[in-house]
């Protein structure tokens, strides 16, 4: 089958799905509606996937220029003749194939889409309510996902649920003979909390950066370590100052490794006592699932798609989403029960492998071709 894989940029998820369509009969063609700041994944597609050009996929997309791209589509859609459209955001790149009129279309929702762009405005719940009304089936990750595409008028027997999970070779706990050695609570042993988020509003990050401070006055061996950049880098920075803690005189409490490759990620989990993500939406977070297959203990907010996942005191913990305060205290809770902390990182490990693998799930995608092309 001939499908379109049209996408709101290029990023880890894009190369995941594209790069497991790739071994599969189908002929896959990869088109990308912007190109939002800076690269967010640095892998090339493979061979087997045909690169589309057109107008878009080079500059971020603005409402402005949706009549230009809508027509752009439809000339995209006439030269590659698709048998299926596979297309997300809902919002964005499912909306543009919606309008564009082809059938059948497999909408596939990224999380943010219907947790929060649908709840913008008026036009936003349209744009949702008008796509997923043309939608032939639809994906998501969890079933909090599911219920809010149901509220919207997507009929549940067509929607396909399963986590995006993860490469669990890639993700996995450290060598035997190399597992971080437990200790009694109370030791002076560095801690090191990882958080993997983008600095942006929505995950939440400086609620971390509030919670150590408080914590790390009590807790002088804690460790926290910054992955990746955003907006808020001042903010974050300022945060912790006030705290009495600077980057550069506190090397190593506060490191800042930057953007992290995709070979390196799991070097970082490892290494760390806890995985901590204060983000405040999120359908089933990847990083999440990275971290629980690296054996890594989870310290996250109590929002529905992390509700799916951790079991709270055997996995890992929950804090009320955005409380500083309950957060640092959860983080001490953590650091004086660092003894658990290793078999509570087998029963993360044993999860992702029950739930997580992306070799298992990724199959379920032509479930969701199945539907669509029955009902066109």
């Amino acid at each position: 089958m001939r499908i379109l894989f049209f996408s709101r940029d290029y990023t880890t998820h894009d190369h995941r799905f594209l790069s497991a369509l790739a071994k599969t009969e189908h002929q896959v063609s990869y088109l990308r509606l912007e190109r939002r700041g800076h690269q967010l994944e640095e892998r090339a597609l493979p061979p087997e996937i045909e690169i589309v050009q057109w107008c878009g996929g080079k500059a971020p997309a603005r409402w402005q220029d949706g009549v230009r791209l809508l027509r752009e589509l439809k000339k995209v859609l006439k030269r590659v003749k698709p048998e299926l459209v596979l297309a997300g955001p809902i919002q964005r790149s499912a909306f543009l194939a919606a309008l564009a009129g082809f059938r059948p279309l497999v909408s596939m929702s990224w999380g943010y889409d219907l947790l929060q762009d649908a709840r913008r405005n008026a036009a936003w719940g349209w744009a949702t309510r008008f796509t997923l009304k043309r939608s032939a089936a639809m994906l998501g990750d969890c079933n909090t996902i599911r219920q809010l595409a149901v509220s919207y008028g997507m009929p549940d027997e067509r929607i396909v649920t399963f986590p995006w999970g993860i490469d669990l070779e890639h993700f996995r706990p450290a060598d035997k003979g190399h597992e971080p050695q437990a200790v009694s609570a109370g030791s002076e042993m560095p801690f090191t909390l990882l958080s993997t988020r983008s600095w942006e509003p929505i995950y939440g990050v400086e609620t971390i950066a509030r919670a150590f401070v408080k914590a790390a006055a009590e807790h002088p061996e804690l460790r926290l370590a910054l992955l990746g950049n955003g907006s808020q880098a001042g903010l974050l920075r300022r945060i912790l100052a006030t705290g009495g803690l600077n980057a550069a005189s506190d090397y190593p409490r506060l490191l800042y490794p930057g953007q992290i490759s995709y070979a390196e990620l799991p070097r970082f989990y490892r290494s760390a006592d806890l995985y901590i993500s204060a983000s405040h939406s999120d359908g089933t977070s990847i990083s999440l699932l990275e971290a629980m297959a690296c054996g890594c203990p989870v310290l996250v907010s109590d929002i529905p798609g992390n509700r799916e996942w951790v079991q709270q005191g055997e996995n890992g913990w929950l804090f009320p989403d955005g409380d500083a305060q309950a957060l640092g205290q959860a983080i001490i809770q953590a650091v004086e029960q660092r003894e658990r902390l290793p078999e509570m990182g087998r029963a993360a490990r044993r999860i992702a492998e029950q739930r997580a693998d992306w070799k298992l799930n990724f199959p379920q995608l032509e479930h969701a071709f199945e539907i669509a092309t029955h009902s066109a």
